[in-house]
């Protein structure tokens, strides 16, 4: 059974004036439960619009979105407890931090939730761990922590609360490469510890090969692609069309293989391509 369902869902801005928009043009999708999906299209193609409907932010024009079955909208006056579900975890969320400890910040949305101290306090150690945050930092002001760091504050504050569902929009944007590994990492651990559904929007084609087990292509708010992660990138061709590519180490494969060295086009991370030079070149002097 799909997680969430989105079914015939458009969604306009500025509707009814001159300048509407319509950001999403009849979409219809599943997300695997326990899977991580990744989202990918060019700037303005609706990847950050069709999060927002995921968690009710938004409401759609027209069509339905499902959690578990059930229309997140079928009662409007619980919205919120979807939100507690769905934890959405916007594009540089270090912006939205707010209190004077990194433990309050993250304690905000938990508290919200009416829990117990205890039960907030075992949440916030927790949250903590999976973002790659040690103790002593719940003391410290959150701005004066690196911007890595806030970034890991800002994700943990989501992840205190538990969702079923952990929609992330850009989690690594404009990180170094150990920034970038830590909070991706701390995805990774998350879905593998809790079973939790992720959904991932990134730029990095490296970073969807490497993490994702189902990949959704967005162009001009229609979905264009959508399937596994080996049947998205297998479509090469499509992606470059719509301003996309394949992974780095997916064109070095289909270089080699023009060169006429007979390796396996379909490899999307340097790991696999590792694996696939070593078996055809390992017995070489």
């Amino acid at each position: 059974m799909a997680k969430i369902k989105l079914e015939n869902v458009s969604f306009l801005y500025g509707e009814g004036t001159s300048y509407c928009k319509e950001a999403l043009k009849n979409v219809n999708v599943e997300i695997n439960e326990s899977s991580i999906t990744g989202l990918i299209g060019h700037t303005g193609s609706g990847k950050s619009t069709m999060l927002q409907l995921l968690n009710g932010l938004a409401t759609p024009a027209e069509g339905k979105v499902y959690l578990d079955g059930v229309d997140i909208w079928a009662k409007p006056k619980e919205i919120g407890k979807i939100r507690y579900r769905v934890g959405l975890v916007m594009q540089y969320p270090e912006y939205q931090l707010f209190e004077e400890t990194v433990e309050k910040d993250i304690a905000f949305g938990p508290k919200n939730m009416g829990l117990s101290e205890s039960e907030i306090a075992e949440r916030i150690r927790e949250a903590i761990d999976f973002v790659g945050l040690s103790p002593d930092v719940l003391t410290k002001n959150p701005f004066d922590l690196s911007g890595g760091q806030k970034r890991r504050v800002a994700i943990a504050g989501v992840i205190a609360m538990r969702p079923e569902v952990l929609v992330l929009d850009e989690p690594a944007a404009g990180l170094d490469p150990q920034g970038r590994d830590v909070i991706l990492s701390g995805i990774f651990k998350y879905r593998e510890k809790t079973g939790a559904t992720v959904i991932i929007v990134s730029h990095s084609m490296e970073d969807m090969a490497r993490l994702c087990d189902d990949i959704i292509v967005l162009s001009h708010g229609e979905v264009v692609l959508n399937g596994t992660r080996d049947e998205v990138f297998a479509q090469s061709q499509m992606l470059e069309k719509i301003g996309l590519a394949v992974p780095q180490i997916t064109l070095l494969m289909h270089e080699l293989n023009a060169r006429g060295i007979d390796v396996d086009n379909g490899i999307y991370t340097e790991e696999a391509a590792a694996a696939e030079i070593a078996r055809i070149f390992g017995g070489a002097r």
